[in-house]
């Protein structure tokens, strides 16, 4: 079964990811890079094609990666909320859902998130209000996953945690 980590753009799924797959041996996958993989940078690719035409890529792609064998995969923030992609997700194998505090995740959307389609060229009170917003919409989803993580701690000590978790078991011993 695969482990999909799921969370706000910006809270470390790709990072973290790439931790859990090397500690599980696992192949690590990118939902957002598969996608740019198959059309280029996704920033002009948005803005050319609109969201929709995003979505439908997202899809596929995660389609076709829940079809493949076990492995890590980081998706994009919105992948999860899309259509019964959290359902699909879900019966794939572990959802992981890293829990960014909304003020260190303001901060890290300031800090690296001006690349992001859906925050391009935002700042300020204008950059918080869209990371709220959407966040409020996405967050339900979020909560759907199996298993939440606070994600506030050092990317090495989140993937380690995750590990251990994902132990044969290990989680039937702490419910």
């Amino acid at each position: 079964m695969s482990v999909l980590i799921v969370g706000f753009m910006c809270s470390g799924k790709s990072h973290i990811g790439r931790l859990v797959a090397q500690r599980l041996g696992l192949p690590h996958l990118d939902t957002d890079r598969l996608v740019e993989a198959e059309v280029g940078p996704l920033l002009p690719w948005m803005r050319l094609h609109g969201e929709v035409a995003f979505r439908e890529r997202e899809s596929a792609v995660l389609s076709r990666v829940l079809e493949g064998p076990p492995a890590v995969v980081s998706t994009g923030g919105g992948t999860p909320c899309e259509g019964d992609a959290m359902d699909r997700m879900l019966r794939a194998g572990t959802v992981v859902y890293l829990d960014v505090p909304m003020d260190l995740l303001i901060e890290r959307c300031a800090r690296k998130g001006g690349d992001r389609p859906l925050l391009f060229g935002l700042q300020g009170d204008t950059l918080a209000e869209r990371v709220r917003s959407l966040m409020e919409r996405r967050a339900p989803v979020y909560r759907r996953a199996q298993m939440h993580v606070h994600a506030a701690d050092a990317p090495d000590v989140l993937a380690e945690r995750i590990a251990k978790a994902l132990e044969p078991g290990y989680l039937d011993q702490v419910r």
